[in-house]
């Protein structure tokens, strides 16, 4: 019989496998979408419509994050995490064999499911580890969704190299994604104890386990505090703001290379696993800066970012020549934009919440998050459209630019001020 340290072990790595492969039947939309563009130009199919088929599916993912939280809790991580996969693959199918009519459906479906992915990996996490160990071991799995995204691309990209079409491409991420969900079904475990090893150290200051004398508070009352702050306010204007370049880069990259580098579709997506690439860097770069040097002032690696990037993509907007400069400019993007965007909906929205209401701030921020992803994903593609790329980087531009003053206000009136009575 193995160890409860090798069954933790097995299922972190399951997890972090498992969450990756959600990737290839998500990122396969963006790195088919030239194709698919291409066959169906005559049918309607554009850029500004892939764009709001691509928004709708957002939008599916944000409310999907709410309702399958809940289910979670109901059936188990394990099931909710193995459900979302299969169901994935389904949609996956679904859109490689329907047509025009059918790609609408099948996305908004496929990212329904697609938010079961990281709820269940949470609610195993929990089980299998002390909440001593939470902030190390969540930050190693929340890199799983950035290697999902760079080895999607580079895998789906070599099979367009390969000469298969989005069809077959998107036949090969589900099958793919089924072998991966097979695996996950022997190396994820829901808990220790069903393996009949001991739980492990449980966090005796849960919002669940509230102290006796204290009484919670209400949902209005939550949300009365949050919305008369400045400080949520300006932090729910930052997660709109780097949600929606997160957005736009996240599905448009491959197509923006595409047609403005020059790049074949399967270079193009291959490459563009470059601007994942060093959002890693920038997590793991950003988790040690503010915690160290900086003690806990994240505004401020927000506002870095901001700046520079502000200026990339007013340099994105101009008319680049060659395939160099785009590759470039597109990776400072994922550099400077990645590690900032990590602290919205964790460590700065617990910050404000605290023991109370730090739940509720993860879901509004998470929200308005999302809602200025969807916005971003459908007006880059319009503009791309009907204006060309130069103006779909000059409301980014701005966006990036709103984002930073947000920032600055933000250290100016809360972390600086808390600098000063020494809370660090």
């Amino acid at each position: 019989m193995q160890s409860s340290r090798f069954w933790q072990t097995t299922t972190a790595v399951g997890l972090f496998i498992g969450y990756s492969g959600y990737y290839l039947c998500r990122s396969n939309l963006a790195v088919a979408t030239p194709l698919i563009i291409q066959e169906f130009g005559d049918q309607g199919i554009d850029k500004e419509m892939m764009g709001k088929i691509a928004s709708a599916g957002v939008i599916a993912y944000a409310i999907g994050k709410v309702i399958n939280g809940l289910i979670g809790d109901a059936i188990g991580g394990k099931r909710v995490f193995l459900l979302g996969m299969i169901a994935s693959v389904l949609a996956t199918i679904l859109f490689g064999l329907g047509g025009v009519l059918v790609f609408f459906v099948a996305v908004v479906f496929n990212r329904a499911v697609q938010s079961m992915g990281w709820g269940g990996l949470v609610k195993i996490t929990a089980h299998w580890f002390s909440y001593r160990n939470y902030g190390k071991v969540m930050g190693l799995l929340s890199l799983s969704y950035l290697f999902g995204d760079i080895v999607a691309k580079l895998w789906l990209g070599q099979l367009i190299r390969w000469g298969l079409t989005w069809q077959e491409l998107f036949f090969v991420a589900g099958g793919t994604l089924f072998l991966i969900a097979l695996f996950c079904l022997w190396a994820v475990k829901n808990d220790p104890e069903s393996m009949g090893f001991d739980a492990p150290e449980i966090n005796p200051n849960s919002l669940l386990k509230e102290d006796s004398n204290e009484q919670k508070a209400s949902l209005g009352e939550i949300l009365r505090t949050y919305f008369s702050s400045l400080s949520f306010i300006l932090l729910l204007i930052m997660s709109f703001g780097l949600t929606a370049i997160r957005e736009a880069f996240n599905f448009w990259l491959p197509t923006y290379l595409f047609e403005v580098a020059d790049l074949s579709e399967g270079a193009a997506s291959q490459f563009s696993s470059l601007y994942p690439v060093f959002g890693m860097v920038s997590i793991l770069a950003a988790g040690f800066l503010s915690d160290s040097a900086l003690r806990g002032k994240r505004s401020i690696l927000i506002l870095l970012g901001c700046v520079p990037m502000t200026f990339v993509l007013i340099l994105m907007a101009a008319d680049l020549k060659g395939q160099i400069i785009p590759l470039i400019l597109s990776s400072l993007i994922g550099l400077l934009l990645l590690g900032p965007y990590s602290f919205l909906a964790g460590a700065m929205s617990m910050d404000l919440g605290g023991r109370k209401g730090s739940a509720t701030a993860v879901g509004l921020v998470d929200g308005v998050g999302y809602l200025g992803g969807t916005l971003s994903v459908w007006l880059t593609g319009r503009l791309a459209q009907y204006n060309g790329w130069n103006s779909a980087f000059w409301v980014l531009a701005v966006i990036t630019a709103l984002t930073a003053i947000a920032a600055g206000i933000f250290y100016w009136t809360q972390e600086r001020q808390k600098e000063e009575m020494q809370v660090y």
